[in-house]
């Protein structure tokens, strides 16, 4: 492992090309992070070495793969500093532990008449499934507005949220304005009107030290993949109170305590809500990558991501044909930054960028309620993490004048 955060790049061997003949700089980190050289041998060496299922067998692969497994576990929990190990659910991503509470305490708990309240820069995953919901029980679904500068209207929240809200769930981090939400402050406003608080911390648990019991959030769920996981794997934290209520999300083996022709009785959590074969190479890749970042520090990744928004957002906002939404503060800002080019496509100007070696992301980003709050279609994003630095910042700059240059007949 490279001996100082600022050379962290060498451990991701991904990054060491070049694309169109230009060097990588590697700028969609929001949608998913590159993986080091760590990450990539525990997964290889669980299927060379240590290749079985979980919890079934008594042999000597099948031990030591659950021990594997249920360490991850164990450690994805220090992590976040969940109460228990048992609070922890492991899930195919941030989306499918999102659905998860939808449909089991969402279904549980909402009846008609009950409000469920999010936010207008929600992601698709924590919009649509609450939705659905709303639509199915009957029920009242409210957004939480902006302000002017792309935060979040704490006055309007404190309006939203009242005795008939029965569930508030809010991204942590936007995944188009950088905007970090208060979510502990959230929280209590909730628990004041007895409602529950679920978190989707899928832009927040890599970028920065998250502590679920000072948040006090009721659950929170996160992607292995965009904190350098494999894909399809993923995290639900729930408190256990909670997680012990609510009936169970599939049926199928590994979740059952007994099964006769007539009834079934589930396993206590987390099995319960665990059915099947799970991601278990993915699980114990996740668990190298907590093991990866707490050796680097969370508080040296989001102070490193921080320097690098310092640097690049004022470059950003000084070029007179370029919009920046969200906080234009870099103090209030992730490494998510979200613009457009006067009278560019947005996946034009991807498309040039990549040219460029820089790759970005264009698009509505599955936001599009705040594109409509915004009032365009979509946005070309580039988000930066630990592994950056201020080198693709700069390749980021020359590349958007490159572009401005190209398609105005060499006028900027």
């Amino acid at each position: 492992m490279a001996n100082n955060i600022n050379d962290s790049y060498q451990d991701f061997p991904i990054l060491d090309q070049k694309v169109n003949g230009e060097r990588l700089a590697y700028l969609d980190n929001a949608a998913t992070a590159q993986k080091p050289q760590q990450v990539i041998d525990s997964l290889v060496h669980f299927y060379e070495h240590d290749n079985a299922n979980v919890h079934r067998g008594v042999h000597t692969l099948a031990e030591r793969a659950t021990e594997q497994y249920e360490a991850a576990r164990t450690k994805v929990q220090h992590f976040i500093n969940a109460k228990d190990h048992n609070e922890i659910i492991f899930t195919k991503g941030c989306t499918d532990g999102l659905n998860l509470v939808a449909s089991t305490y969402g279904e549980q708990n909402i009846h008609e008449g009950d409000e469920i309240v999010i936010t207008i820069m929600e992601h698709h995953s924590n919009l649509i499934p609450w939705q659905q919901l709303a639509i199915k029980k009957h029920a009242t679904l409210k957004y939480i507005e902006l302000t002017p500068d792309g935060t979040l209207d704490m006055e309007d929240a404190k309006r939203k949220i009242t005795d008939k809200t029965k569930i508030v769930s809010i991204a942590h981090a936007s995944n188009v304005l950088g905007t970090v939400n208060p979510l502990k402050e959230l929280a209590k406003i909730a628990h004041e009107h007895g409602a529950v608080i679920v978190g989707d911390g899928a832009q927040s648990v890599p970028h920065m030290p998250v502590d679920v019991q000072d948040l006090d959030v009721d659950f929170y769920a996160f992607s292995g993949h965009k904190m350098m996981s494999p894909t399809g794997i993923g995290v639900l934290y729930g408190k256990a109170d909670l997680l012990r209520a609510m009936p169970p999300y599939q049926y199928g083996g590994e979740m059952i305590n007994a099964v006769h022709r007539d009834e079934t009785t589930f396993a206590d959590i987390p099995f319960k809500f665990e059915a099947g074969t799970q991601n278990i190479a993915g699980a114990i890749a996740l668990g190298t990558a907590v093991d990866y970042l707490e050796e680097i520090g969370m508080k040296n990744v989001e102070k490193k991501e921080q320097e690098i928004v310092d640097y690049v957002l004022p470059k950003l906002e000084a070029l007179p044909y370029i919009t920046v939404y969200g906080p234009q503060d870099p103090a209030q800002h992730t490494g998510v930054i979200a613009f457009n080019m006067d009278n560019l496509h947005p996946h034009d100007v991807a498309t040039a960028l990549d040219a460029e070696g820089v790759a970005v992301r264009a698009g509505h980003h599955c936001a599009q309620p705040l594109m409509e709050a915004l009032g365009v279609s979509a946005t070309t994003r580039a988000s930066f993490y630990f592994y950056n630095s201020k080198k693709d910042a700069n390749q980021l700059i020359n590349a958007i004048k490159a572009t401005k240059e190209f398609f105005n007949g060499g006028t900027i």
